[in-house]
């Protein structure tokens, strides 16, 4: 149970972006706003009113950005994308919820337990609720960090929050994850799952381990980046800091972290910022097929099993775990393809006599899948690959300009969507980096028409002269 403490750190919050928008320029106050709370905020711990979705470590960040910068700041932030496509997606991540509430209003029984209730309309009204909040993120990051200065603000503070973060993170290596109980009174997760080859893995104030390891891998990607751009002064200190965070890295004991890690930073400091923006793009595709792969039967699972059978056992059976649970939650999900279960457990099976839940939902895929069916993911999963796909096509343009730092940014979030494959580590951070893309991806655009507008001009002055 969250102690009072917890409460006022939520209810302080918006204070706290009040200031940061006031003392910092736009772009800093509004990666600070919203990466301080995903990182110092409790988890887990809300604030319930009536006739709003809960107030927590993601919704109050966003709301008083938003908040901030549109009303007391007066920043033009709309809501909605240039993109035809983007705003097709948007609308199908707003409207998809009603689909889901109109084929699910019957209950569904359960042995010894009440039945798991129906939707109602106010189940599809909670549900966009809380989307416009991620709506909010996504809006912001694109009006207000799309430049390439913004987009090196971004890669700036993460090295920054990774170095200040590692501190709580080896304190909990050595010591056992205590800090979210002793600071908010409350753990957020299975004590079980922190403990790892003889070890901890750190949680810290995030909802599970995995969370802060991808944060590490994240930070040290972000210092090589900068590193590779710096100059002969900068260059070791930074170098330096992505040499401690990848010994951070490695000490929080995530396997998916650290091969992420050590496969980016090569190729963050030796590819170009198109090649980069290719392996994103690669990405992103094996993200949005590998529903349709698994149900199909493409995807090698078995042969990736095999694979961690030939370097541990326990590797093998927890894989292995995970493929039986996506293979028997997708069966479930495709009964209802379109719009899916909804909430309430109803996208989970349950023990036909003692009415406990059988399945785990590991990655994010598979929950937005169950819950919100093939419009549901299509409409997320597209959202956040979408800003890839834009700068991939304004790249291909002869006389486009694509900076490091965009391949950078770029590379990150195709990881990010292929780490929701085996996770749920769809973050604010997710939704900042897919934000800021895509204005760049506009910003780009903008470019592209100018120029030829101006060279079309210029052939008709010729040809008149």
């Amino acid at each position: 149970m969250p102690n009072s403490l917890a409460y006022i750190m939520l209810v302080l919050w918006p204070v706290v972006v009040m200031v940061l928008f006031h003392r910092l320029p736009k772009e800093r106050a509004l990666i600070w706003s919203i990466l301080g709370g995903y990182l110092l905020l409790p988890p887990l711990a809300n604030i319930d009113l009536p006739a709003i979705p809960p107030m927590d470590k993601l919704s109050i960040p966003a709301l008083s950005a938003y908040a901030v910068a549109r009303f007391v700041k007066h920043y033009d932030v709309p809501l909605i994308p240039r993109s035809t496509l983007a705003r097709l997606l948007l609308a199908l991540f707003v409207i998809g919820p009603f689909g889901t509430v109109m084929v699910n209003p019957e209950a569904i029984p359960v042995a010894n337990r009440p039945p798991l209730q129906g939707l109602t309309p106010y189940d599809a009204v909670s549900i966009i609720a809380t989307q416009i909040f991620v709506i909010m993120t996504f809006a912001l990051a694109r009006s207000l960090l799309a430049s390439t200065a913004a987009l090196r603000e971004i890669l700036i503070a993460l090295v920054i929050a990774g170095l200040a973060y590692s501190l709580p993170m080896l304190f909990e290596v050595r010591l056992s994850p205590q800090l979210n109980t002793w600071i908010y009174g409350f753990f957020q997760h299975s004590f079980d799952q922190m403990m790892r080859d003889g070890g901890f893995r750190p949680i810290v104030f995030l909802e599970h381990a995995l969370w802060v390891s991808f944060l590490a891998m994240t930070t040290m990607v972000a210092a090589v980046a900068l590193a590779r751009e710096a100059d002969s002064q900068l260059r070791p200190r930074l170098l330096a800091a992505a040499g401690y965070l990848l010994v951070v890295l490695v000490l929080a004991k995530s396997v998916a972290p650290i091969l992420y890690g050590l496969a980016l930073a090569p190729l963050v400091w030796l590819l170009p910022p198109r090649w980069l923006l290719h392996c994103a793009l690669a990405c992103a595709l094996l993200a949005l097929s590998y529903p349709v792969l698994r149900a199909t039967g493409v995807f090698p699972a078995d042969a990736l099993v095999d694979f961690a059978a030939s370097q541990s056992a326990d590797r093998a059976h927890s894989l292995n775990y995970r493929f039986e649970n996506e293979t028997i939650l997708l069966e479930h999900a495709l009964q209802k393809p379109w719009f899916g279960w909804g909430g309430y457990e109803r996208n989970l099976l349950h023990d036909r006599w003692s009415g406990r839940i059988t399945t785990v939902t590991d990655g994010r895929w598979i929950i937005v899948l169950g819950q919100l069916g093939w419009v549901g993911y299509l409409a997320e999963f597209g959202l956040i690959a979408l800003p890839i796909f834009l700068l991939w096509r304004e790249a291909r343009w002869r006389g486009a300009v694509l900076a490091p730092v965009v391949g950078v940014v770029a590379i990150i979030l195709g990881v990010n969507m292929v780490d929701m494959l085996p996770n749920a580590t769809l973050t604010p951070l997710t939704w900042v980096f897919a934000g800021a893309l895509l204005g760049h991806a506009e910003l780009m655009r903008d470019a592209r028409l100018s120029i030829k507008a101006r060279d079309l001009h210029a052939g008709k002055i010729h040809t008149l002269i």
